[in-house]
C-alpha cells in the first residue's frame, strides 16, 4: 500500500504545558514533511497553553471543556465528572465531522475524552508519555488506545498490564532540536560572551524557579571574577522584582555574569553552553540528552509522584547528570557543584558522551513510524 497516498488526516491532543504541547508540534512538523498534504487537527481546551501556542504555529485548533481530576474526595469531582461525559460527546462529533485516521494523545487532562471518544469508534490510537512516570490520564487511556510510546524505560512498569502495546520511542523534540542549525557567533554575540570561556546556563522553566533563582543569585560574588561565565535567566515576573528590589546588584554585576528575564532561542544558546543548571522536565531532558550537554539537575518537587526526581535519576544513574534536591540548594552548594564541574573539562566531556547515549535523534521518525504500521 502506498502510504503517501493513504495518510491524509490524523487529529491530536495535548496540553496544560508546554511539556505536553512542543512534543505534538514536533511530530506533526515531521509528518508534515513526509506528508506534505497531511490535514492535522489538534484538539485542546480554551484556557491551556495549546489554545495560543498551537493556532500560532498555523495548526487547525478546535477546543472542548475539561479540568483534570482532583486526587482527594472533592464535590469538584462530580464537575469533572460532567465535563468528561459531554467532552467525550462534543469530541466524538469533532472527530465525526474530521475523519482521521489516527488519533494522538501527548498528554494532559485534554486527551481523555479525544483518546476515549477516538477508541470507542474504532479509530487507531496512540498515546504518548513524555515521564519517567506515568500521568494520570495515560494511565487511565492504556487500556483503550492500541499503541503506548515511551521516553524512559523506567515509565513500562506503569502499565505493565499492557506490555504488547508499549513502543520505546522517544520525545519527538529530540529529533526537531538537533536539526536546529545556530549560528554561534551570532549567538555569542547577542550574550555578550567570550567564545574563549566555558559557559554555565542556570533557568529554572519559562516562568522561573524561586529556588534557583535565590541560589543562582547569591552565588553571584563568587562566580564573579571565574575562569568561565555564566549566565542566569529568572523568569521574566522574578527579574521584574529584582529591578525593583535589587536594581544595585544588576548594575555591579562582573563581566563574566548576565542576568536576564527569559531566553527566547533556548535551543541555539544550547549550541554554545557547556553546563546546564535546571529543572529535570521531561522536554528540558530530551533535549539536553539530544545534544549531549552536562547538567546539573534540580527537580521540582511540586509535580505529580515527584516525577522530576525520576526522570533526573535516569540521567544521574547514566553518569550524564548530579542532581541537587530543591531542600539542599544553597549557594554555596551550587557555586561548589558548578565549579567542580566547569573546572574539570575531562569530567564534563564525559558526561557530555554519557548524556549523548541517552539521546534519541531519530524519535519523531520512530513515532512517526509506528504510525504508518498502525494505519
Amino acid at each position: 500500500m502506498n502510504l503517501l497516498n493513504q495518510l491524509k488526516r490524523i487529529a491530536v491532543s495535548g496540553g496544560g504545558t508546554g511539556g505536553h504541547i512542543y512534543p505534538a508540534l514536533a511530530l506533526i512538523n515531521v509528518l508534515k514533511e513526509k506528508y506534505p498534504d497531511l490535514e492535522v487537527l489538534y484538539i485542546g481546551t480554551e484556557t491551556g497553553l495549546e489554545s495560543k501556542i498551537v493556532p500560532n504555529a498555523g495548526i487547525a485548533f478546535e477546543s472542548i471543556k475539561i479540568q483534570g481530576i482532583r486526587r482527594s474526595l472533592s464535590l469538584e469531582n462530580i464537575k469533572v465528572g460532567w465535563y468528561m461525559l459531554t467532552s467525550t460527546r462534543r469530541a466524538k462529533k469533532i472527530l465525526e465531522r474530521f475523519q482521521p485516521e489516527v488519533v494522538i494523545g501527548t498528554g494532559g487532562y485534554v486527551c481523555a475524552p479525544v483518546l476515549l471518544a477516538a477508541s470507542n469508534m474504532g479509530i487507531p490510537t496512540i498515546i504518548h508519555e513524555q515521564n519517567s512516570v506515568a500521568g494520570l490520564t495515560n494511565k487511565f487511556l492504556a487500556r483503550n488506545v492500541d499503541i503506548i510510546a515511551t521516553c524512559f524505560k523506567d515509565v513500562e512498569k506503569d502499565f505493565s498490564k499492557y506490555p504488547t502495546k508499549i513502543r520505546y520511542t522517544g520525545n519527538p523534540r529530540a529529533q526537531e532540536v538537533i536539526q536546529i542549525e545556530a549560528d554561534k557567533d551570532a549567538v555569542y554575540q547577542q550574550f555578550d560572551l567570550d567564545p574563549n570561556l566555558p559557559t554555565v546556563l542556570i533557568f529554572g522553566g519559562s516562568r522561573g524557579a524561586p529556588a534557583i533563582n535565590r541560589a543562582a543569585l547569591d552565588a553571584i560574588p563568587m562566580f564573579e571574577g571565574g575562569k568561565y561565565q555564566v549566565i542566569i535567566a529568572t523568569g521574566q515576573s522574578h527579574y521584574d522584582e529584582l529591578v525593583e528590589n535589587q536594581a544595585d546588584l544588576l548594575r555591579l554585576l562582573g563581566q563574566n555574569v548576565k542576568v536576564l528575564p527569559y531566553i527566547e532561542n533556548m535551543p541555539e544558546l544550547f549550541s554554545v553552553i557547556d553546563l546546564v543548571v535546571c529543572r529535570s522536565g521531561a522536554t528540558t531532558l530530551t533535549e539536553l540528552t539530544a545534544l549531549g550537554i552536562p547538567s546539573i539537575l534540580i527537580p521540582s518537587p511540586y509535580v505529580t509522584d515527584n516525577h522530576q526526581e525520576k526522570n533526573a535519576l535516569a540521567l544521574v544513574n547514566h553518569q550524564a547528570a548530579i542532581m541537587i534536591k530543591e531542600e539542599e540548594i544553597t549557594a554555596e552548594k551550587l557555586y561548589n557543584q558548578v565549579e567542580g564541574l566547569i573546572m574539570n573539562p575531562s569530567r564534563l566531556e564525559h558526561m557530555a558522551e554519557q548524556a549523548k547515549q541517552l539521546g534519541m535523534p531519530n524519535a519523531a521518525d520512530l513515532l512517526v513510524k509506528e504510525i504508518e504500521i498502525l494505519i
